[in-house]
């Protein structure tokens, strides 16, 4: 797997030339390893960010033409998605990644919206029963992100679980999200076997001049915590909402970050499948 695309390398390039020119001290490599980090969480996040950003302007400006909301996001969605492989701005792989994802959130979202679990309060031409196609996206935009994230910043692991037990937890999670409805919620025994499992594994990543590590479970909570905010922007622009905010917005339950942790980490399962996890070895000085 490259760390970069053909675009991306020149970018890269170019930033390292205007980068490599600054000061140097603890102070300046601190802010610009602070700046790289949140220029590159941009660049990883760029589909999910354009959905957003698409969501938010045609809540606050939308004119009166004729075509529903949600048939322009799923259009749009296609085109993003296209131009991003078109401009190489995204990998074959990581496009399986994210087709992969989209079914597997297309599937729920039919069995979550027929249960009543959430609504699209708009019409749509390009549906399927009541759900929208443009919903598998926003799966889509996670699988993106996951997949482009692990090659930018150049991850690496250590004491990473065997990829065979990762990808039996995914399928129970998975299953759990259909089976609470009729059964017992094993949610909480599902957050004790991924804390089991991921307890002593950590995530090394390069941002420019250094390599940091990241105790996995942490990093997983900080990615849930940034969907579950995107998730508050979509329910706040009525692109889906839950039957308590029917008569008005409200707060996304807090019960719905545990929920995208679970849902993440089968992203995240996904991308080890076309990825194999690489294990961290110590650079020498």
């Amino acid at each position: 797997m490259g760390r970069f695309t053909s675009l991306e390398s020149r970018i890269d390039a170019a930033a390292h030339a205007v980068l490599a020119r600054l000061p140097r001290g603890r102070v300046a490599d601190g802010l610009i390893e602070f700046l790289v980090f949140g220029l590159k969480q941009a660049w990883a996040c760029l589909f999910g960010g354009l959905m957003l950003g698409m969501i938010i302007v045609t809540t606050i400006w939308w004119p009166d033409s004729g075509i529903d909301r949600y048939d322009v996001f799923f259009l749009a969605a296609l085109a993003i998605q296209i131009g991003m492989l078109v401009f190489r701005l995204e990998t074959l792989s990581e496009a399986k990644v994210i087709l992969i994802f989209h079914v597997v959130g297309t599937g729920m979202e039919l069995f979550k919206t027929a249960a009543g679990s959430w609504i699209y309060p708009e019409d749509a031409f390009f549906r399927l029963g009541g759900v929208p196609l443009f919903s598998g996206f926003m799966y889509a935009c996670v699988g993106s992100y996951m997949a482009r994230i692990l090659r930018i910043f150049d991850i690496t692991f250590t004491r990473y679980p065997p990829v065979w037990m990762t990808v039996l937890l995914a399928a129970a999670i998975y299953i759990n999200f259909f089976s609470h409805h009729f059964i017992y919620d094993f949610r909480w025994l599902l957050f004790a076997v991924v804390a089991l499992l991921y307890f002593r594994s950590s995530m090394h990543y390069r941002v420019f001049r250094f390599r940091h590590r990241m105790p996995m479970l942490l990093a997983f909570l900080l990615v849930a915590l940034f969907i579950w905010i995107g998730e508050n922007i979509g329910t706040w622009s009525r692109a889906w909402i839950y039957p308590d905010q029917r008569d008005g917005w409200s707060l996304v339950s807090w019960s719905k970050l545990g929920s995208w942790y679970l849902l993440m980490l089968i992203s995240v399962v996904l991308v080890t499948l076309v990825h194999p996890p690489k294990t961290y070895v110590p650079e020498k000085t």
